[in-house]
């Protein structure tokens, strides 16, 4: 009997961009927590583009894609999908040519997607220039990878 991969928590972003790398800074925290129990869940980060998604989630049944968003939610909100559906418009900017709404319709198109896909999004304040989390974002950060590290 083939044992069960662990969730795949998958952190996607651009740590220059501010509040962009939010997805990015939440797979780090997860994997620092998840460190003493990683049977329980793997951290992958995504920083380029989107389409390389498919190929790192090959294999694995659950997956949890997390990005910034964006829209008329306070910053520091964390939105949730379904990502076998098309995305709400929150989270559809990115600052690659192809980002993760893009990938995602791809892998719908192509029927590579895993069985079960969650994509959270930490709505940003800015996504100027520089490497700092807004503080409503980093908090947001911080509760979400708590969540998903004991998940």
């Amino acid at each position: 009997m083939s044992r069960a991969r662990p969730r795949l928590v998958i952190g996607v972003g651009n740590a220059f961009r501010r509040d962009d790398g939010a997805g990015l800074a939440v797979a780090d925290r997860v994997a620092a927590l998840a460190a003493p129990d990683a049977a329980t869940v793997e951290v992958r980060r995504l920083d380029g583009e989107g389409v390389r998604l498919l190929d790192l989630w090959e294999g694995h049944d659950d997956v949890v894609l997390v990005d910034a968003a964006s829209g008329d939610a306070a910053p520091g909100t964390v939105l949730s999908a379904d990502g076998a559906c098309p995305l709400p418009s929150a989270f559809c900017r990115s600052t690659h040519a192809f980002g993760v709404a893009e990938a995602l319709a791809l892998a719908r198109a192509l029927g590579r997607l895993p069985r079960r896909l969650t994509v959270l999004g930490v709505v940003g304040r800015d996504f100027g220039f520089g490497p700092d989390l807004s503080p409503p974002v980093r908090a947001a950060v911080e509760r979400l990878a708590e969540r998903l590290a004991r998940s």
